[in-house]
């Protein structure tokens, strides 16, 4: 195999993010499979042909049960809301298509079992987008980790701060219903912190939270797209059916402690996606609008010069890194998702699965219903009960 044919189903926020990456896949790693962008699928005709023709599809379709089917199709890209990720990802799963799906995998623990089954039922390659795994400088956190230069973990802080619905007339957008989003913040940013923590840290045993929704309704939109929405400040207004902000504590399998806030009225914060890991040997420090670079600390530096240090993960010595630029030329949020779709693309032409996949969106998705039946029991839940 030497390209890998694609239909997309979704078009806008991650389905541009998407695009984007298998465009440049080839020009930047020249040796992996090539991308064959086929067909693009959404439920408005219009919209998606004018979005076909900007991202680089050169077919549309309008029933997504069309384009799981199809002969000329390897991969089903799934990156519509969330509410529609299982039908779409198990139909696909039985035509024998490997799936690249966005997170959350699913509005909820069982649905995500399902989709795991059903993939690993035809033996295709799956795949969940925790796109912020592919940033060079959380590699190499994550080598820092796993070597054991900083020796046992003790500590995993993480928080994932946005301030877009800050507004209160800002409308009432599909990710603030329940049915169609499965959780607010807790599943939209929540779910990439515990991505990470597992990747970094390892499992998570056992959790306890609270959350608030701090605007109980909005205005109806007329329009949305991506993150943005159009609406009246006078039209009818709709229940917010989600949390606006969660916060929650974490014991991890070998011990370590985790906290971890998730939250969409932070003021100033555009998106501050962040984590800190302290060991007995040292600490780590990450904050993603400040992708390209880790701030690390070692205990055995001479004590005249301990503190923190800023590593710059932009020369080659760090994964992805020589692709790109020269040393110092920084790459961005987009470059995610090109790594992403190289470990997908490798994953299928080695007849591996790819990391992460279903079994990472489904342990993730353990948590976050976890943290819910904590929330709402007010006690401690462990994983296991799930």
């Amino acid at each position: 195999m030497h390209h890998l044919r694609i239909g997309m189903i979704g078009y806008k926020f991650m389905g541009k993010a998407h695009s984007n990456a298998y465009r440049a896949l080839p020009m930047f790693f020249p040796d992996a499979l090539k991308p064959e962008m086929a067909i693009l699928c959404g439920r408005d005709a219009s919209a998606v042909r004018e979005a076909a023709e900007r991202l680089g599809w050169p077919e549309t379709a309008t029933d997504w049960r069309e384009v799981v089917v199809r002969e000329d199709i390897d991969l089903v890209d799934i990156n519509a809301p969330s509410n529609a990720h299982k039908e779409m990802a198990i139909a696909a799963a039985k035509a024998g298509k490997h799936i690249f799906c966005e997170k959350p995998l699913a509005l909820n623990l069982q649905d995500s079992r399902e989709m795991l089954e059903a993939a690993v039922k035809a033996g295709v390659a799956h795949m969940v987008g925790f796109n912020y795994r592919f940033c060079p400088a959380v590699r190499l956190a994550h080598k820092l980790v796993e070597s054991g230069r900083l020796g046992t973990i003790y500590h995993f802080r993480a928080w994932f701060l946005q301030d877009w619905i800050l507004d209160p007339d800002f409308p009432l957008v599909w990710r603030l219903q329940k049915e169609v989003a499965g959780s607010g913040s807790l599943g939209d940013l929540g779910a990439h912190i515990v991505d990470l923590a597992h990747y970094l840290v390892g499992d998570i045993e056992e959790v306890i939270g609270l959350s608030e929704t701090f605007i109980k309704e909005r205005p109806l939109a007329d329009q949305m797209a991506g993150l943005s929405a159009k609406g009246s400040k006078k039209a009818p207004r709709g229940e917010v059916t989600v949390d606006d902000a969660t916060l929650f504590l974490a014991r991890f399998g070998n011990g370590a402690l985790g906290s971890f806030e998730a939250t969409r009225f932070a003021a100033g914060h555009r998106s501050t996606n962040a984590f800190e890991i302290n060991g007995s040997l040292g600490s780590v420090k990450f904050d993603f609008e400040r992708m390209n670079e880790l701030e690390v600390y070692f205990t055995s530096d001479d004590e005249d010069v301990q503190g923190f240090r800023r590593i710059l993960a932009t020369d080659p010595a760090h994964e992805y890194s020589e692709a790109w630029w020269p040393p110092g030329h920084t790459i961005g949020f987009e470059h995610t998702f090109t790594h992403e779709v190289l470990e997908l693309t490798n994953a299928i032409r080695e007849g591996r699965q790819p990391e992460p996949n279903f079994r990472d969106g489904v342990k993730c998705q353990a948590v976050l219903e976890a943290v819910e039946r904590s929330i709402a029991e007010r006690r401690w839940v462990s994983i296991a009960e799930m």
